[in-house]
């Protein structure tokens, strides 16, 4: 991560002081003169390392002359080189002193310190705030109290601050950094709260000063000199620099990771969105559960871990990982059940009703159903791979089930399912007929109480049928035929979804929308019926951005 991270001390005397300071230096980038000449890269890597040295040593050393630097202004002696620590993975050099080793980065850092033990504090003077700007960058700041014993009020100021120029990149890591740098600020606190104890049991310094003379000019001195004791004073801590250094050098490396850019080649589209929206859903489920206590808790993570596990098996990943005999395209599976009965199964996976599939391979259907779902948004997709007893429509729209299983008559007798009931032709004959041939090995029987012809549309089944039996187009080009048609009719459910829902248009109006959207005519129930159930399929994110638009457009006219 391009960022730095500094330990800041408000000293009674001196005011603000950058402490300690631990920044990244990544390698430079390889290239054809960069290979040549190795051997001189490192040596100015060495010198760079000797410059920074030499920055604190000098920035040290004229402070020292000038008498602005006390002890507890000061954390590492000038003649101390430094902590250093390299990631293999990387090659990024994690460099600790107590100022930067770079010029540009001292002004920065030293503006960083005194904000945020000035002007740029929280309420309480303790706690997380964030400010900065495009030229001198963007800082995190966590302020906090140390006790002393000898300090004015007991305890000395503190703060650790985080500045990196990307905005976006820290506001988006600050749930991260808040909840890291307060198990760094809380070491730090409890262990001074035990110096202190002990400091104040030999020596109670409340009753000392209320029977001493109290003279501002001689207040520093009546304290034995103390005025600005150090933080391994203030702590005991033998080693606490180091400690700091390993502390602050994994923060910067974590919050580097944690985050990765993604190229998108225009909007995300409406699956992206809901795949984003999911995936968000699952992390607050599962940080849930690790909070929850008692053992029903328990019984659902696991319950839901294994409906994911069954979800993953149907990934489009790993289609090609499943052994046995399987569906690979949507070409593959028209072969196998027919030109008529795959448009009536295609037909009531676009309309929105419930497929299912009951036979003895879980394999083969969860391979159907992988193929089938292709032709839905991923938000309008409710599967259950495989199950021992029957699911209801709205729980999903594609339901695996045993050969065993019985289905319910008033699912069987309903116009809005289908069943395709897969059983073994040749048993124990795989080997010598072959994966491949499907229809050798299994005979598929598809019924469904609706009688409404599925022949006229929708539009887009007719377009893909156009695609799928034209034998110059390979698997891949149908594919992404599929895709333009999903895009093109999620662009039209948009519309039709601003039109109706959010403006509240009327029918003649919205029939309007569907000539314009080219929705009417020949099966023009269909496509209506399709638009509809897509219409469930719409990103969360998309409609708040839409209510929130329209609430906005309805307030400007009145402000």
């Amino acid at each position: 991560m391009n960022a730095l991270v500094a330990l800041c001390h408000f000293c009674e005397l001196h005011g603000p002081r950058t402490l300690f300071c631990t920044e990244a230096l990544h390698p430079p980038s390889p290239s054809p003169s960069s290979l040549a000449g190795v051997t001189g890269h490192g040596d100015r890597d060495r010198d760079g390392d000797r410059e920074g040295e030499g920055l604190t040593m000098r920035a040290n050393s004229s402070a020292t002359q000038r008498g602005e630097m006390c002890e507890g202004c000061r954390s590492l002696p000038t003649s101390h080189p430094g902590f250093v620590s390299i990631d293999d993975e990387t090659g990024i050099r994690f460099l600790s002193h107590q100022h930067p080793r770079q010029p540009q980065l001292f002004s920065v850092v030293r503006q960083a310190c005194v904000r945020s033990l000035s002007c740029e504090v929280c309420p309480g003077r303790e706690g997380p705030i964030f400010f900065g700007d495009e030229q001198h960058g963007f800082v995190f700041s966590h302020t906090f109290f140390i006790k002393d014993s000898l300090a004015r009020g007991f305890q000395r100021w503190y703060s650790i601050v985080m500045v990196a120029m990307d905005r976006i990149y820290l506001i988006n890591s600050w749930p991260f950094l808040l909840r890291h740098l307060r198990l760094t600020i809380q070491s730090l606190q409890s262990t001074a709260l035990k110096v202190f104890d002990i400091e104040q049991g030999v020596c109670p310094q409340r009753s000392v000063r209320m029977n001493s003379v109290f003279s501002p000019a001689v207040f520093p001195h009546q304290r034995s000199g103390n005025a600005a004791r150090s933080l391994t004073s203030l702590t005991q801590h033998p080693n606490l620099w180091a400690s700091l250094h390993s502390s602050f050098s994994w923060l910067l490396k974590a919050c580097g990771s944690r985050l990765t850019e993604k190229l998108l080649e225009g909007a995300p589209t409406e699956d992206t969105l809901v795949l984003i929206e999911k995936q968000t859903e699952q992390e607050e489920e599962m940080s849930c559960w690790e909070g929850a206590e008692g053992g029903d808790s328990t019984s659902q993570r696991h319950q839901s871990e294994s409906k994911l596990g069954l979800d993953f098996l149907c990934d489009d990943a790993k289609l090609n990982e499943l052994p046995g005999p399987k569906f690979r395209s949507l070409r593959h599976l028209r072969q196998v059940l027919g030109v008529a009965e795959f448009r009536q199964l295609v037909w009531h996976v676009l309309m929105g009703n419930q497929v299912i599939w009951r036979g003895a391979d879980p394999r083969l259907i969860q391979s159907a159903f992988t193929v089938l779902k292709s032709l839905l948004p991923v938000g309008c997709v409710r599967s259950v791979p495989y199950s021992a007893q029957y699911e209801e429509a709205y729980k999903c729209n594609f339901l695996g089930l045993s050969p065993d299983v019985p289905i319910p008559t008033h699912v069987s007798s309903s116009d809005f399912s289908v069943l395709v009931d897969v059983s073994i032709e040749r048993s124990g004959q795989i080997s010598a007929v072959g994966e491949d041939d499907i229809s050798a090995l299994y005979q598929f029987t598809i019924s469904s109480a609706n009688t409404q012809p599925t022949d006229r549309g929708p539009t887009l089944l007719n377009k893909l049928e156009v695609a799928l039996s034209n034998e110059n187009l390979s698997v891949d080009v149908v594919s992404h035929c599929l895709l333009c048609l999903k895009e093109e009719w999620m662009n039209k459910v948009k519309v039709l979804f601003k039109f109706s829902k959010v403006d509240g248009r009327g029918r003649e109006d919205t029939q309007k929308v569907l000539a314009l959207l080219g929705a009417t005519g020949t099966g023009e129930e269909d496509n209506v019926r399709l638009l509809k159930f897509w219409m469930t399929g719409l990103s969360k994110t998309y409609k708040s951005h839409l209510m929130t638009a329209v609430r906005g457009g309805e307030r400007s006219p009145s402000q």
